[in-house]
């Protein structure tokens, strides 16, 4: 907000040192100061909203490095300037600063920063425990999700909202926009496969943002025992799923960009299979390759980097596809992981168990390898898809 100020003062400084040009630039000047008051606003950043919901309460917050407001400032060092009393922070998969490998152990500790105590919910803690609850009033959640179902930051917050329900502790959701739109697309979850990389029964493109999703859980009890958690969702201003939306910091190691974001979860099924998705370079979920595929003049050799301490195929030259300039995907693209399996060496070696966890079906892996079209694997997710989006409409706060 305050940074919109500052730059209309600007424009209006403009206009009063170049008088004798104003008129000609007027509607010019008009279209500006729209843009500008129009500009997307988080929930982090809608504070007039959630701060009178925060004084004199003892405040536990799940956030990481994406909880940033507009103006760069951590939504932590925001509410300590605020006097709120801000008592555990609660980190997801990669840690409070976002430095973690995916999958790594996050162990509990103290941010240097602010001297809070940190407490993990990865690896044994997904669910924050009572004695970890307690002297709490109050729980905030600030996370910036990607909107495909097997981001573990949406199965954090499945956890939070159970041990808020079961503790009689309203929940706070300062949301944000999903980089993905309103894409709804791929396989819903079948229950047998329910894992930490997917929860409920939706489809790998969900096309909600955190706050949607989480009036999802509530409304359709999908907590233990039928729970429901007392939830108040702080929205963000001025956005609708049509709208472009760049991060203001990378959600997780391995996705640097807007590209990795929009690839995510077309290439992130390569994770349970042979091929790898980029980790150990710099194009993390941009391109793709394995030692098993047809020689192309694409290879790349992983190395250990920030986010991949041994990546897979460390040290070994990869053959593969650069997707750093693919046109932004409006759907789940299926087609690399089909071409992938048609022209690795030895079919038996490239899926491995954890794809059926990431599709939520053993049907696709069976789809693949009985040779089915990717246009006849699309036309078997109609019937479910069509009713997500009909039970979905019921939880959208953004049109």
């Amino acid at each position: 907000m305050f940074q919109s100020f500052k730059k209309i003062t600007f424009i209006l400084f403009l206009i009063l040192s170049n008088a004798s040009n104003a008129n000609s630039s007027t509607e010019i000047i008009k279209n500006k100061i729209n843009d500008i008051s129009n500009e997307i606003k988080t929930g982090a950043d809608n504070f007039e909203k959630y701060i009178p919901l925060l004084k004199d309460k003892k405040v536990g917050i799940v956030t990481n490095q994406t909880g940033l407001l507009s103006n760069k400032k951590h939504v932590v060092d925001f509410l300590l300037e605020k006097k709120i009393n801000i008592q555990t922070i609660f980190a997801p998969e990669h840690g409070f600063r976002g430095t973690a490998d995916a999958g790594e152990h996050v162990v509990d500790g103290k941010d240097s920063k602010t001297g809070l105590s940190i407490i993990s919910l990865y690896g044994d803690n997904k669910k924050p425990k009572p004695e970890q609850l307690s002297g709490i009033d109050v729980m905030v959640f600030d996370l910036q999700d990607v909107g495909a179902r097997f981001y573990t930051y949406i199965s954090s917050l499945h956890y939070v909202m159970e041990a808020c329900a079961e503790n009689n502790l309203p929940l706070i959701i300062l949301d944000r926009p999903n980089p993905n739109g309103g894409i709804v697309d791929g396989p819903l979850l079948e229950k047998e496969f329910t894992s930490f990389v997917g929860m409920h029964p939706i489809p790998l493109l969900h096309g909600m943002t955190i706050g949607e999703y989480a009036k999802m859980i509530n409304g359709e009890k999908w907590l233990k025992n039928g729970a429901q958690c007392k939830l108040t969702v702080i929205p963000c201003v001025n956005y609708n799923r049509k709208m472009d939306y760049s991060l203001l910091a990378k959600p997780s190691p391995n996705l640097p960009n807007d590209q990795s974001i929009n690839l995510y979860a077309s290439l992130c099924l390569f994770e349970g299979t042979n091929v790898s998705m980029g980790r150990g370079t710099e194009k993390q979920f941009q391109i793709y390759g394995s030692p098993y595929l047809t020689k192309t003049n694409f290879s790349f050799t992983p190395k250990p980097n920030f986010g991949a301490k041994d990546p897979v195929y460390n040290g070994v030259e990869c053959f593969g596809e650069d997707l750093t300039t693919y046109p932004k995907l409006k759907q789940l693209e299926l087609k690399w992981l089909i071409k992938a399996y048609q022209n690795t060496s030895d079919k038996t070696k490239f899926f491995n168990p954890f794809f059926t966890k990431l599709a939520g079906t053993k049907k696709l892996q069976q789809q693949i390898e009985s040779g089915t079209s990717e246009e006849n694997i699309r036309k078997s997710w109609v019937k479910d898809l069509e009713a997500f989006k009909k039970m979905r409409m019921k939880y959208l706060i953004y049109q």
